[in-house]
């Protein structure tokens, strides 16, 4: 599970509470430079490619078993690029409010104007770390600029072809989901479920959230 910008694994320590309850294995990821006790380097920011890196260690360490990645909203960036070179070693793509990203595409390139402002203006410090917007947790920490704004490289090499579901937050002010939630609805090669509490559905309703993942059927494609 892949949290989405200023976040750690600790936003989905509730929903793997209940998946852990309900037999299954999960393992919330912390990116790159967003750790608790801060980024190893500050003066170098990681990137998108630094933390499709990490995850993609992650996956090609686990079991057989079938794995589904998550993606929390830029986490949507991250797992997509997993997905794009893992793609045989996974089962199911789940895309938390999350962007989906087509080649060349980036968090910015994908976002609203109202995250386009709040990442400038959280970034006039010194261009490189987003500050943390208020209201959240207090374990958040600043976001690195670079991961925002480099665009992805997918090759899109054939391979198995994976479940792909997409779990909305419901509309929100300055979401940047309400259009492709719509759009993914009339895809068949998509599942649409809404739990319509806002952006930020592990804090908001684990209980919801961790219900719909544990029934994600197992991809027979």
């Amino acid at each position: 599970m892949v949290p989405g910008g200023w976040q750690g694994g600790w936003v989905f320590d509730s929903v793997a509470a209940k998946l852990h309850r309900g037999g299954h294995h999960v393992e919330a990821v912390t990116l790159s430079g967003l750790e608790l006790d801060g980024p190893t380097d500050p003066d170098r920011p990681p990137n998108l490619d630094a933390h499709i890196d990490q995850v993609a260690d992650i996956v090609s360490r686990s079991g057989d078993g079938p794995l589904a990645l998550c993606g929390h909203s830029y986490g949507g960036m991250v797992i997509a690029g997993v997905a794009d070179r893992l793609g045989d070693r996974l089962d199911q793509l789940v895309f938390i409010d999350a962007y989906v990203p087509d080649d060349r595409d980036s968090c910015w390139s994908l976002t609203s104007d109202t995250f386009r402002d709040l990442f400038i203006a959280g970034a006039h410090a010194d261009g490189r770390w987003v500050a943390v917007p208020d209201g959240l947790d207090p374990r958040a920490r600043p976001h690195p600029m670079a991961s925002f704004i480099q665009s992805i490289r997918l090759r899109g090499k054939p391979g198995r072809t994976l479940g792909r579901t997409f779990i909305s937050g419901g509309t929100w002010p300055g979401s940047p989901f309400v259009t492709l939630t719509e759009r993914l609805r009339q895809d068949s090669s998509w599942r649409v479920h809404e739990i319509p509490v806002g952006h930020n559905i592990a804090r908001r309703d684990p209980h919801s959230l961790a219900t719909v993942l544990g029934a994600l059927p197992p991809n027979s494609a």
